[in-house]
């Protein structure tokens, strides 16, 4: 028995000295199996962190074993979406000529005219039917002569009605806004006629009134007047006789310098205030300075009976014409478009309302046509050549003198109106008239000086058979 427990004795003894001897293998296991893990778990959750912005290099399932994803809250508000804008489509410009390309030729015909969708589409003049007779053409001599005179329709509509009292509008965009708006066609009440509209553009007052007066007498209904003058004119003191033709007829009116874009802004504003009135056909510009060479039967015959509209339009070569148009206006207005013309033009109804809704070309002119511009003789005559070359005649019914050169033309005194001058200003040139030639070129004439309306007063019963 002492020697089997001396022998297990041994053995236990043998067994504390290897367990003795081992803590230096075991304890870096210890030691290096949580550092394991806790390695492989940091790993784990930024793999997670990564995956919720970008795609994870592990699958979902597997991520969700260690970080659980949180319940999902399905919402049925949906967050609304501002409009998009709608897009706004420019229109194409013509391509930009360069400097080393030669310019193209002057376009033949209608081949000039701007397609643009702002304005409306270019009239065209049908050609008369087979059998239709057409308008009665002037007389050929004298048309001042009594058993010559046109026999002119009797309008039976009241004062006020004739002169379209009540239709004042201050605000010039609103004002070019309604006239835009209004019928192309000429429209009359029953047993009424088309009406002329005298447009006077002025610096400030009439001094040839008394002679328009004369010329005017006994036609009411078949005018109308309107006067754009200096806005510190007093009007209401320039006709204050409710008989006269020009008794409250002036518009609200603004200043207007020599050369600049506001001389075309009160042509247009005139223009605009004359087509409220739906049953004025023709439009004509005069100025204080005109006078009426005819009397008033032979010139509403000769207006309303017309196919053409009486404007200039030309190409003129040089520093007064093709030199006064600005590089700017490409591509809208290119050289080759650029006309020149007399201010004081005379159209049909159609034709005034296109240029009062012209929001193309006018306000091209405003932007560049500045210093020696001159816009008043370029615009229109720019306008008509690119929008309605068919129904100018290219010629004005006014006549001047610009013999002697110089930015203005002759201005006539007192003593130069007689009786062989004015015979000589009503039928001393011939022109076309609907296909015809005649002698009754030009309706009326300027520049005559105040002092001369005693002269003039004098003979128009003579010469021109009115007064």
């Amino acid at each position: 028995m002492s020697a089997k427990s001396n022998h297990k004795q041994q053995q236990q003894a043998r067994m504390v000295a290897a367990a003795m001897s081992t803590p230096c293998s075991i304890k870096p296991l210890l030691v290096a199996i949580p550092l394991a893990l806790g390695f492989a778990l940091g790993i784990v959750a930024t793999l997670s962190l990564m995956g919720s912005s970008a795609s994870s290099a592990l699958p979902g399932a597997a991520l969700e074993l260690f970080f659980p994803s949180p319940p999902v809250n399905v919402s049925t508000q949906v967050r609304s979406r501002r409009p998009r804008r709608p897009v706004q489509v420019q229109p194409q410009a013509a391509p930009a000529v360069s400097a080393s390309s030669p310019p193209p030729p002057p376009p033949v015909a209608d081949a000039g005219v701007n397609k643009h969708a702002a304005l409306p589409a270019q009239r065209r003049r049908a050609a008369p039917a087979a059998g239709v007779s057409s308008p009665p053409s002037p007389p050929l001599a004298d048309a001042g002569s009594d058993d010559k005179r046109p026999v002119l329709p009797v309008n039976a509509t009241t004062a006020d009605e004739e002169q379209g009292e009540g239709t004042v509008v201050d605000d010039d965009e609103r004002l070019l806004a309604l006239a835009a708006a209004a019928p192309r066609a000429v429209r009359v009440g029953a047993g009424a006629a088309p009406k002329v509209a005298f447009l006077f553009l002025a610096k400030w007052g009439l001094p040839m009134a008394p002679l328009w007066e004369r010329f005017f007498e006994g036609h009411r209904g078949l005018y109308s007047v309107y006067v754009h003058t200096d806005p510190a004119f007093n009007a209401s003191a320039a006709a204050p006789d409710s008989g006269s033709a020009f008794h409250r007829r002036h518009i609200p009116s603004k200043e207007v310098k020599w050369g600049h874009i506001s001389m075309v802004e009160a042509e247009r504003r005139l223009l605009a205030h004359a087509l409220l009135d739906h049953s004025n056909s023709r439009f004509i510009l005069l100025s204080e300075s005109h006078v009426p060479l005819f009397d008033f039967p032979t010139v509403y015959s000769y207006l309303t009976n017309s196919t053409k509209v009486y404007m200039e339009s030309y190409d003129e070569p040089g520093g007064t014409g093709r030199g006064r148009y600005k590089r700017g206006m490409a591509p809208t207005i290119t050289p080759w478009q650029w006309r020149k013309g007399s201010q004081w033009f005379e159209m049909d109804r159609a034709l005034a309302i296109d240029i009062v809704a012209d929001n193309v070309y006018f306000p091209v002119f405003k932007k560049f046509c500045k210093r020696n511009c001159y816009t008043d003789e370029h615009y229109i005559p720019t306008f008509l050549h690119i929008r309605h070359p068919e129904v100018a005649a290219r010629r004005t019914v006014t006549w001047v003198d610009w013999s002697h050169g110089g930015p203005h033309p002759s201005r006539f005194t007192r003593m130069e109106v007689t009786v062989d001058f004015l015979r000589w200003l009503r039928g001393g040139t011939t022109c076309e008239y609907n296909g015809r030639t005649t002698t009754v070129c030009f309706l009326f004439a300027r520049k005559f000086l105040p002092n001369s309306l005693t002269r003039f007063l004098r003979f128009a019963p003579k010469v021109m058979g009115f007064g």
